[in-house]
Parts: structure tokens; sequence; C-alpha cells
């Protein structure tokens, strides 16, 4: 895991200026070599001390240990960039279907990994809890976070709670429209900032549904807006040719979240997934 990753997982157990200092720095980390510790305080607005502490915090000596650590790890992934352009990620277009495979377990596997260990389980605890007790639960997702929408509004409707999902934005943000406070909306969406995506979520926030968000870490407009944020940590450059990653770290919350309501819900939930399974083998 390189540094970036590591101080990526801390972000849930950091302060409200650590968290503002690491976002800062995770949006642009080539930006880092320019900064001494009282510019980037100045820059982010915090104080000095606030940086050293963040940077001790995530194993440090100070400021200038972490920037040298971060300028090698960018020099690193530099250094081992294919010459050619991929056509998704460390993907190339002269590669075999082996090597593609290979790649592509190692994408998924990372998103897997960074994604889990990036949990915060008390807070999650909390969100499931949340979950359980709604009346009705929207999720809303376009593009390639509309099929990980799809599929958790399936299964939870197995296990018999209400779950509603639409593709087509106009109808996600009249469907918040309806929702109370005893509803919950999930919002998923990997860069948070799709306009569309903020309306539904922010019309769900006026009528005090409580706004769960399943995205990236980095500083984004939904981050600001929901309730609860989990992060959904992926491999996504620039150049890609579909959302594999972002939509492999989406799947293993919403399974997550999945089992985990199926757990508190026990034998009432297997139950309605056996009566599915029986109607349908009569089929």
């Amino acid at each position: 895991m390189n540094i970036l990753e590591k101080i990526q997982n801390q972000r849930s157990n950091l302060s409200s200026n650590g968290i503002k200092i690491l976002d800062f720095i995770l949006d642009d980390p080539a930006s880092i070599s320019s900064y001494s510790s009282q510019a980037l305080a100045a820059k982010v607005g915090v104080s000095q001390s606030s940086i050293v502490k963040l940077t001790q915090r995530l194993g440090f000596k100070g400021f200038t240990a972490f920037k040298l650590a971060i300028i090698e790890d960018l020099g690193r992934k530099q250094a081992i960039l294919e010459p050619e352009r991929p056509i998704h990620n460390k993907i190339n277009s002269d590669d075999s279907s082996l090597t593609i495979a290979q790649k592509l377990v190692q994408e998924k596997t990372h998103a897997l990994i960074a994604t889990t260990n990036a949990i915060n389980f008390s807070e999650f605890e909390l969100v499931t809890t949340l979950l359980n007790q709604a009346q009705r639960i929207q999720i809303v997702g376009i593009g390639g976070s509309a099929l990980t929408a799809k599929d958790l509004a399936f299964k939870l409707l197995k296990i018999g709670m209400t779950a509603l999902t639409e593709q087509d934005s106009h109808v996600q943000i009249a469907t918040a429209n309806t929702l109370t406070k005893q509803d919950v909306q999930i919002v998923i969406s990997y860069s948070g900032s799709r306009k569309e995506i903020l309306m539904a979520a922010q019309t769900a926030m006026d009528k005090g549904a409580t706004v769960i968000a399943l995205t990236s870490t980095k500083k984004s407009p939904l981050r600001k807006l929901a309730n609860f944020c989990i992060d959904t940590i992926a491999d996504e450059r620039q150049f890609r040719s579909s959302s594999i990653s972002s939509r492999t770290a989406q799947n293993v919350i919403t399974d997550l979240l999945f089992m985990t309501l199926l757990q508190i819900k026990s034998d009432k939930a297997k139950l309605l997934i056996d009566e599915i399974s029986s109607t349908m083998n009569r089929i």
C-alpha cells in the first residue's frame, strides 16, 4: 500500500482540520513539493501546528519527512508507468487475455481491500441501524452507479425492505421529494459532484430524510451535504474504459450493507428469501 492510500485510510479518524489538510493534499499530491508547512497552513486556512500534528499522527516525524515520502512515492509511480497509452488504467492494447485477466484481478482486489480497510465500523453500524428502522429507502445513482443502486434495491426488497430506485434523474428527484423523516436516501456517486445526484440529495435533505453517501474520499459537494459518508476507494485514472474499480468498491459496500441487514433481520429475512426461491423453482 502506498503512502497516499495509507493516509487516505486514516481520514475518518482525523479532526476537522486534519480532514481539511488531507483533502487538500489528496486533491493534488504533486503540489505538496512546493509548500512549506507555514505556506500549506496559510493555503488551507489552519494553523502551522495543525500541519505538524497531522503528519505526526500519520506516523511521520514532521512535515518535511511527510512531504519527502509523498514525493518519493509519486516518483516511484512515475517510474513504472507504462510507456504507451493504456486502454484502461494499467491495461495496454497489446496485453494478452491472460495479462488483462491478471491486471483486472489486481485492480479489483485493490479496490476491495482498500475500501474495506477504510470503513469506520462504528459509524457503519449506525448506518445499518438507520436503514433497518427506515420506512422507505431510496437508492440513487446514475451511469455505472445506477447498476449498483439497482442491485442493492433488489437485495433489500428480497428481505422485506421497501427500496426505491430509478435511473431517470427526473424520477429520482421526484421520488426524493416524497421522502420524510422516517426515510433514508442512499446516494451512490464516486465523484460526488454530478448535478442530478446533488439535486436529489438536497431534495431528500430538505424533506428531512437521512442521506447516506457512498463516494470517494476526495472533497466533493456530496460529502459536504450527506449526513453519513462511506468511503469507496478505487483506481480511477484518466484512461479508463469503464467504472470498473469504482463499481467494485461500491459493490463491496452494498453487499456488506445487505449481509449486515440480513443478519439483523435474521429468521424473518431468511424466510422471505426461501419463499422467493421456492416460488421461482415452480416457474
